[in-house]
């Protein structure tokens, strides 16, 4: 007599490969992971600028594969656009320092903000680092700009009470990042040793005339 078969035999095992779809990460490890590839990435469009890098060249730097750079963040400009917002967070906390006090010491305020943020190693770090991408590559200024625009001068005009409050806006920025510029980019002397108390009590002026002037 033939042997019949099981009605429900077991399904054979699936292969450890594909288990989890590739570019995904095991669970538990998506912040860790996506945190990584941030960095890395930080690092290699300051090293290498925008045009240089790579998503591949990211992915190696964090170790990870390239499909996973591509599942958190898509292309290129995406990776950068999101560097760009974390490397640019603490200056994202301007519109409350223009708040927090009546508007004939705004000036002071927010240079004493921008300018402290620039000072400090930790956050001027990774601002210079995506900076010198956005100084050296039109799409990676666009970024740049979109995010500036939208996620800050936006916020700070909105403190204002002036038809032209967003040019106001852009030529304190422009002061302010202009003086970063010479500061802690360029180097210039005597302005990158001077005392961050004289350049406030100097550049303070005219952002408020910017501000808040005639």
């Amino acid at each position: 007599m033939t042997a019949r078969s099981p009605r429900n035999p077991a399904p054979a095992p699936a292969p450890a490969s594909s288990s989890r779809r590739r570019g995904r990460p095991p669970r538990g490890e998506s912040a860790d992971t996506r945190d990584r590839i941030l960095a890395a990435a930080r690092e290699e469009f300051s090293e290498r600028g925008y045009d240089k890098t790579s998503v591949r060249g990211i992915a190696k730097t964090a170790g990870v594969d390239s499909a996973l750079v591509h599942h958190y963040f898509g292309t290129k400009e995406q990776v950068f656009a999101a560097a760009v917002e974390v490397a640019f967070g603490p200056a994202l906390n301007a519109p409350e320092a223009v708040a927090e006090g009546p508007l004939d010491g705004v000036g002071e305020r927010l240079a004493r903000f921008v300018l402290g943020v620039w000072e400090n190693p930790v956050t001027r770090a990774p601002l210079l680092a995506i900076l010198r991408s956005a100084v050296n590559n039109e799409t990676a200024a666009g970024v740049f700009r979109r995010l500036v625009a939208s996620q800050l001068l936006r916020r700070v005009a909105e403190q204002l009470d002036a038809p032209d409050r967003e040019l106001r806006v852009e030529l304190a920025a422009a002061q302010l990042v202009g003086c970063a510029m010479m500061r802690y980019v360029i180097k210039l002397e005597p302005l990158a040793s001077a005392d961050l108390e004289q350049i406030v009590a100097r550049v303070a002026p005219v952002v408020q005339g910017h501000l808040t002037g005639p």
